[in-house]
């Protein structure tokens, strides 16, 4: 069940554990994985260089060599295969930095709420989870302080909260498990692919069909950790990915498209789109902040400044979300506006091509 934005980088302090080696020194679990149930066989080395940030191939197969990589319990080397629902431990010889959630008192629009979930739209710039230098602030610490008089929810226990994910500056709607039936549950349709889940984007470029499939297996690219890249969907570099689209609007040099997600992998559909050509607009990790179409007149570049200033992030917003409740077996679907930066963005472009013609 992993989310287009989900990064397993982000959700590594889950679990503290500390177990004497053999000569009686502690060790402690640093990263804990579980390989999908599609995974194909693949060096342990390379599967946890496409899962884990800030690492390097070598400092892991120091970290084999030492019987600090567990699979399902018993260390392997560097070489090892990794097969399908593979339990990947990974141990350090000293303490990780405790990363406890904290509740903070940060404004939740909650969209629906019951015993079980809660539904929230999130805004553009929040991000959804501590991890990578953001350890405070996130939506997280703000489910945990919403629920901070439940004694039923500890959002330090990785089976109940997200369920899945997407990126600070990405905005929409994501569910939330108040339990562990419930998140297991719900955990499962994502898995499954039995969710709804729709996207409106403002991409760079016009299209020639109205509709579109992307399929491609994703990883993380190979010179720019921070990026992901899509590979040939035979081969054995990444996880399968499948995006569907639909142009809504020809605006030009740009276009306003459906996204509908048959997978969920991390920047799935940021990085599926520039592969066929149509980076989102002002997506600066992959080059949407430049000027990708148009012409090089001082007035066209100028309007474009203004469109990045208008709405200063990755145009892409998580519109609807489709799912059956864990408890009543219910159908349960939400939808929510286009927030206000990319309609003023949209507004700008409409004006553009009347002004235009």
């Amino acid at each position: 069940m992993v989310d287009e934005h989900y990064d397993p980088l982000d959700n590594d302090a889950i679990v503290l554990e500390e177990e004497p080696d053999e000569e009686g020194t502690s060790v402690y679990e640093h990263h804990r994985l579980k390989a999908d149930q599609g995974q194909k066989p693949m060096r342990i080395d390379k599967f946890l260089m496409e899962h884990l940030c800030n690492t390097s191939r070598n400092r892991l197969q120091q970290a084999a060599a030492q019987d600090f990589i567990l699979v399902n319990g018993k260390p392997v080397k560097s070489s090892y295969k990794v097969k399908p629902l593979d339990e990947i431990v990974i141990l350090l010889d000293r303490p990780k930095y405790e990363n406890d959630i904290i509740p903070e008192d940060i404004p939740l629009n909650i969209v629906y709420e019951d015993k079980d979930l809660l539904v929230i739209n999130k805004p553009a710039g929040l991000v959804v989870h501590p991890g990578c230098g953001n350890y405070t602030g996130t939506l997280v610490n703000a489910i945990a302080w919403h629920l901070k008089d439940d004694p039923t929810y500890d959002p330090n226990d990785p089976t109940v909260g997200l369920v899945h994910r997407i990126d600070k500056d990405t905005s929409g709607l994501l569910v939330v498990a108040k339990n562990a039936d419930a998140k297991t549950h719900l955990g499962k349709q994502f898995f499954n692919k039995t969710t709804k889940r729709l996207y409106n984007a403002l991409v760079w470029g016009s299209f020639t069909e109205e509709t579109g499939r992307i399929e491609g297996n994703i990883a993380r690219h190979p010179k720019d950790r921070m990026q992901m890249a899509v590979f040939p969907a035979d081969s054995e570099i990444g996880k399968h990915a499948v995006t569907h689209y639909r142009v809504l609007e020809n605006l030009s040099y740009v276009s306003w498209v459906e996204c509908r997600l048959e997978t969920g992998r991390t920047h799935q559909i940021r990085v599926h789109m520039k592969h066929i050509g149509h980076t989102l607009f002002n997506d600066e990790r992959y080059g949407g902040h430049e000027i990708l179409r148009g012409t090089q007149f001082s007035k066209y570049k100028q309007f474009i400044a203004n469109c990045f200033e208008t709405c200063p992030r990755q145009a892409l917003h998580a519109r609807t979300l489709g799912f059956v409740h864990p408890t009543t077996g219910e159908e349960m679907y939400f939808t929510s506006e286009i927030p206000d930066d990319m309609n003023a963005l949209l507004t700008r472009w409409r004006n553009y091509i009347a002004n235009r013609e």
